[in-house]
């Protein structure tokens, strides 16, 4: 499987108008950082069988804006484990339910994401700090999800460095 994992775009931050963490939506420079993002994807024609977000909106316009631009055909996907205090476990549980030869894109949050990079490419350990910026996009080569999961960190790229390739 080759799992692509994105995280959200800068988003807004808390204020007393937006209290609730779920509704807090991408800002201008994070829609414009994704889109860039989603260029890049397109002009390297990955093209994913499953996009899979979380259900926050700023996670949920992240996964449109590569939907839109890459052209894909197959909808968004909303998994509640991508969900910042999700257990990773839970994740990979539901990731064996699809295609081993996939080509999927997880959309979601940090240090989650992070955390689970890392977990993946020690076996399991997660005696590895890796940093996913807003916007940075990574590509494992998972080679097994169970008995544990199991991968090669392909690349791991931040918007800027994206922006560069365009």
């Amino acid at each position: 499987m080759e799992l692509f994992i994105l995280r959200h775009g800068k988003a807004e931050q808390r204020s007393p108008t937006i209290k609730s963490d779920l509704r807090r939506k991408l800002t201008k420079e994070g829609e414009k950082e994704i889109e860039d993002v989603a260029d890049a994807l397109s002009s390297l024609k990955i093209k994913f069988n499953y996009i899979i977000t979380s259900p926050l909106k700023r996670a949920k316009q992240t996964a449109e804006i590569v939907l839109k631009k890459c052209k894909e055909t197959n909808s968004l996907v909303e998994w509640n484990e991508l969900k910042p205090e999700s257990k990773t476990n839970a994740l990979y549980e539901k990731l064996s339910s699809l295609k081993i030869n996939s080509t999927v894109l997880l959309v979601g949050h940090d240090p989650f994401l992070s955390s689970m990079i890392g977990e993946i490419i020690t076996d399991g350990k997660n005696n590895c700090r890796v940093i996913l910026k807003k916007g940075g996009l990574a590509k494992i080569s998972l080679n097994s999800l169970k008995p544990k999961i199991n991968g090669e960190l392909q690349w791991l790229i931040g918007p800027k460095q994206i922006k560069k390739l365009l």
